[in-house]
């Protein structure tokens, strides 16, 4: 925590972080008013939304169909499969992406295949944020299910027979019995993921990213790293990465306000 005061200081390693001149709020105006400030915001904003959007529900909705199916074996296998990607190491998920995306990739040649038009999609901007939400979704959602169905475990039984005595369906049930038994375990993932609204990982960006496609895949992690290893500006890039921690901060607490208002779930 320290460290954060490099972000009002003209940081020089010489002098070390007490010695360094004072500057103040600097470097965050030079941000602000910087030629990249709106396109690392639009594309932080964006990439994040669309994976909110598409990929939080996704492990939801996997979860709830697993749950459904009663072969154990089957059940298993398809745990297994869908785990995998996740301990798979991030370099290599993204030279797997890249190849299936070049111009004579797996994925390409199937587009293809079905009608569609033979190109680089990874050299495409364009094509970058649809290709970065749906790997992610490929990779995460075994994984991310966990938590969801260690939650459906916990649903008393007895409500689904009282359910089917009553006389209510697959639907009835899922709708007034395992949705409700939920709800607390999937806002609280919500309010949590609505705290890393402008934290897109930059590993996977950087991994993936090339000059044909910072447009639209240049976010505002991958620019920290860009300004502090890449160019040495250790002051600038941690006072866009405080401005990025604070925002998060500020969207932790504002959802999980809203939650306590209009449910019974919250953090805090």
């Amino acid at each position: 925590m320290f460290g954060i005061v490099i972000a009002f200081k003209d940081y020089q390693v010489s002098k070390g972080i007490l010695a360094s001149n004072w500057v103040g709020f600097k470097y965050f105006i030079e941000f602000f008013n910087g030629r990249y400030f709106a396109r690392t915001m639009i594309n932080t904003l964006l990439i994040s939304f669309y994976d909110l959007l598409f990929g939080f529900p996704a492990p939801v909705i996997f979860a709830l169909l697993l749950n459904e199916v009663k072969n154990t074996y089957f059940k298993k296998t398809i745990q297994t499969i869908t785990y995998l990607p996740h301990f798979i190491s991030m370099v290599v998920i993204c030279g797997m992406i890249v190849d299936f995306f070049s111009s004579d990739g797996l994925v390409t040649k199937l587009i293809v295949s079905l009608g569609g038009k033979k190109m680089d999609y990874m050299g495409s901007a364009a094509h970058f944020r649809p290709i970065y939400i749906g790997t992610n979704i490929w990779a995460s959602i075994g994984w991310s299910s966990i938590i969801y169905l260690a939650a459906l475990s916990g649903i008393d039984q007895e409500l689904y027979e009282a359910a089917v005595i009553d006389g209510a369906g697959r639907f009835k049930q899922l709708w007034h019995i395992t949705l409700p038994g939920i709800a607390p375990t999937v806002i609280t993932m919500l309010i949590l993921r609505c705290g890393q609204l402008l934290s897109v990982g930059y590993e996977k960006i950087i991994l993936l990213y090339n000059s044909g496609t910072y447009e639209t895949a240049d976010v505002i992690s991958s620019y920290v790293y860009r300004m502090g290893l890449g160019s040495s500006r250790y002051s600038y890039s941690s006072a866009v990465g405080l401005f990025q921690s604070v925002v998060n901060l500020i969207l932790l607490f504002a959802v999980n306000s809203l939650s306590k208002k209009f449910s019974e779930t919250s953090l805090f």
